[in-house]
């Protein structure tokens, strides 16, 4: 099998590609530098790398490198800086989510594509009555109104829950939502739920980058595991 990752010279993007490759995939990967990326890693015979701003590629180019692979991760983000959170473009996650799922579309593949993003816990499942209190909500409201890439990560998993839904004849999806990212250099114990089961905000956990690179590359190599959370917002939490 072969997986598309784009945003794989981030803190989170890097660790799954690593995570793949162990596995024994084969893996593609967009970044503007391949500078991040260790050595060994670089080397790899299963990596094909292609450097490019993937918010310039062609829709043939960006075609080139979906087609054949029967997953898609996204670790994209904003570069935590004022350029990065408040420059062009403003809605890179949603935007690349909605090119690739065109694309795919397009394709027609024989097999469904599995399409995993990686979001946020501050991102309500609207499918599902996460309740929130009022103090929640009113932080939430304003971080929409301050912070673009809040919006960026709401709108990218609306794409997927709502757009391409739960019966869509070429994707299926998962929206993988950390909370309080942390660094780490061992996959550890974790708790996965359906929805939050501490607020975000006020009573925020905590995910190890290293723990959710695992998951998803579990996700994206275990059908059975796939099968438990496809079309679905899982919330990963570090066990206690």
């Amino acid at each position: 099998m072969t997986t598309l990752i784009v945003g794989a010279s981030g803190a989170t993007g890097r660790l799954l590609v690593e995570q793949l490759l162990h596995k024994g995939e084969s893996v593609r990967i967009i970044v503007r530098s391949d500078s991040n990326l260790p050595e060994h890693i670089k080397q790899h015979s299963n990596l094909s790398i292609t450097q490019a701003n993937i918010t310039e590629m062609s829709d043939s180019e960006l075609a080139q490198q979906v087609t054949g692979c029967t997953a898609v991760a996204s670790c994209l983000g904003h570069t935590l800086n004022f350029k990065g959170i408040y420059g062009q473009p403003r809605r890179l996650v949603t935007g690349t989510v909605r090119r690739i799922c065109g694309i795919i579309t397009d394709n027609s593949p024989e097999q469904t594509v599995k399409y995993l993003l990686m979001n946020t816990t501050g991102n309500k499942n609207r499918n599902l009555p996460e309740q929130t209190s009022f103090r929640h909500n009113a932080v939430i409201g304003l971080l929409r109104l301050l912070l673009p890439p809040h919006v960026d990560n709401e709108q990218a998993a609306d794409v997927l829950r709502r757009e391409i839904g739960h019966s869509h004849p070429y994707i299926e999806w998962a929206a993988i939502r950390p909370d309080g990212l942390t660094n780490a250099t061992k996959v550890t114990d974790y708790d996965l739920h359906p929805s939050p089961v501490r607020d975000p905000i006020f009573d925020s956990g905590k995910t190890s980058r290293i723990n959710v690179a695992h998951f998803m590359a579990e996700l994206i190599t275990s059908d059975a595991l796939w099968q438990n959370w496809k079309g679905q917002m899982p919330v990963i939490y570090n066990a206690d």
